[in-house]
């Protein structure tokens, strides 16, 4: 097994918190940076101008040598730690100064890798000149400290990074190249236009499609880097098969996301925070509703990246609306949405009651919204609930409310981070439609909250594997089967799942919540890191046999 000196690994979400593959990476950064001590080194982007990423922290003395001479030889770089648990080097380059060479960059693109870049628009052009001053980055590091006697990764996160990983293809083939793709642009595409993506993927082509839905640049990009890497990847069984399809490429290694549990309180803080947000989201819920719910009440909830129908925002919603006329039910049911929307500000009207302390009996103007959007009327989930009817009445016996902020502890109203609101959950619901792995349901059972998923999702699919079967909310994890076209099934699954969880006793829940503990163990980085090992091997490999042809000739 060959194993690399050092890694690079570059993505637009190092010390960037956008969305879940900074999850992936900081999570990972721990088990890597224990195995490699300092010598993985990430790679981000640098837009930080006034306000100083929360994420980084620079150090001067750190590679201060060749710091000097890149900056001297016009890149502008920071170096210095990103501030997540084993503070692993992290390197943000300024990529603004590469736009003046774009056509020229694209040109050299089409000549050597036929990427089609004619038809870049939005954050094509952002991404394309951050991964190439990646790469520029990863080659004057390695021209300063490193030669053909160390093993060395490049590793692309994203079809964003992918102009980088070829250009080091080409111009460093001593490296050898990884690339991820954590869901195909296309496939993502095809999903969120509301096309059946899994009936009809076997009749699929990915070029005539990114033609029809105006993403042949970014799908060209993708694909011809998966064609031209050394080891390519993505990050479950299912988009594995969405890549062959869709890119014309199978992939080398599936890497599944693990998680790390250092995130997670011990016992004694772990039932004082879940008991503090418990009590923060009814304070919040009876302060909009004018309702006095109690502690016995069943708070669910989804949350995610506001993609109404990949994400299944629609039948969580659907849902809710069939489980108030659920005669069996035996809790009442506190029902969250958490997805970023187009949020203004948090409600005075709101925030005045909860500083009141005081308990209301009638509910405040709109009771399913904690915050004000711009444009209220044109807002999916709050369009579909008056659609349905859903209105939060006293007699109901589900009350269901849009926080639409991100919870990063400063939103103005819950004042809770996102890892603390999920302690205080009862069920977690993510009943995806588009998800290729699926962070979501494995941090809710990593923080001991029986979850629902479907097996679209790569966490599901994963779930099912390790208990023997479709799982159960018994089980932990609840695995609805879902197709292009059974919204209604998955919609009444998620109510009569709910409704028997709302049954459990004492006991049983306690079995619930211990069995997603551990089955949520099985997926910690340390399990899953064997998978990055190959793939560096691989990787490694090819490189190897590439010197030793060029050497020949």
């Amino acid at each position: 097994m060959l194993i690399p000196d050092y890694i690079f690994e570059s993505s637009w979400e190092v010390c960037n918190k956008v969305g879940g593959i900074y999850t992936v990476l900081s999570t990972r950064a721990k088990t890597l940076q224990e195995a490699m001590h300092d010598r993985i080194i990430f790679i981000g982007p640098d837009f930080w101008k006034e306000n100083e990423s929360p994420y980084f922290k620079e150090d001067k003395q750190l590679f201060s040598d060749w710091r000097q001479s890149a900056i001297d030889n016009g890149l502008k770089v920071r170096v210095g730690r990103w501030d997540i648990p084993s503070e692993p080097i992290a390197i943000l380059v300024d990529f603004n100064p590469y736009f003046e060479k774009k056509d020229e960059l694209y040109g050299w693109l089409w000549e050597n890798y036929q990427v089609d870049s004619l038809h870049a628009y939005g954050d094509y052009d952002e991404a394309s000149m951050f991964s190439y001053a990646a790469a520029l980055v990863t080659e004057s590091f390695y021209n300063h400290y490193l030669d053909s006697s160390k093993r060395v990764i490049y590793h692309g996160n994203e079809w964003m990074t992918g102009l980088g990983v070829l250009y080091i293809n080409k111009k460093l083939p001593q490296i050898g190249t990884l690339f991820t793709t954590h869901a195909t642009s296309i496939g993502r595409s095809i999903a969120g236009n509301m096309k059946p993506l899994y009936d009809y993927l076997f009749a699929y082509n990915g070029d005539q499609m990114a033609g029809e839905l105006n993403m042949q640049s970014k799908h060209s990009i993708e694909k011809q880097t998966a064609l031209h890497v050394d080891c390519f990847t993505t990050v479950s069984d299912i988009t594995a098969k969405e890549c062959l399809e869709l890119l014309d490429k199978p992939v080398d290694v599936v890497l599944p996301n693990g998680f790390d549990n250092s995130f997670v309180p011990k016992a004694a803080t772990f039932t004082k925070k879940r008991k503090h947000a418990r009590k923060r989201l009814l304070e919040v819920a009876n302060a909009l509703l004018g309702e006095t719910l109690d502690d016995d009440t069943l708070i669910v909830s989804t949350s995610g990246r506001y993609e109404f129908r990949n994400k299944g925002v629609d039948v969580y919603i659907e849902a809710m609306n069939r489980l108030l006329r659920a005669k069996e039910l035996k809790k009442k049911v506190l029902a969250f949405i958490e997805v970023p929307g187009w949020v203004g500000e948090p409600r005075k009207d709101l925030v005045d009651r909860l500083e009141s302390g005081k308990q209301y009996d009638t509910p405040l103007s709109v009771p399913q919204i904690t915050h004000w959007l711009h444009e209220m009327s044109h807002d999916n989930v709050l369009s579909m609930m008056k659609y349905y009817d859903m209105h939060n009445r006293k007699e109901d016996n589900v009350k269901v409310i849009f926080l639409p902020c991100y919870l990063d502890g400063n939103d103005g109203v819950l004042n809770l981070e996102y890892y603390d609101v999920v302690l205080g959950n009862d069920l977690c619901v993510y009943p995806s439609y588009y998800e290729p792995w699926g962070y979501t349901p494995l941090e809710a059972v990593a923080f001991k909250v029986p979850c629902i998923t479907t097996d679209l999702a790569g966490f599901g699919l994963w779930a099912n594997s390790i208990i023997g079967k479709y799982g159960e909310i018994s089980d932990g994890v609840k695995v609805i089967k879902r197709t292009d076209y059974n919204y209604s099934e998955v919609a009444d699954a998620i109510k009569d799942t709910i409704v028997e969880f709302s049954s459990y006793d004492k006991k049983q829940v306690d079995s619930a919540r211990k069995k997603a503990d551990m089955l949520s163990k099985k997926a910690l980085w340390s399990e899953f890191i064997k998978y990055y090992n190959e793939a560096y091997h691989i990787a490694l490999t090819k490189a190897d046999n590439r010197i030793k042809e060029l050497k020949l000739k």
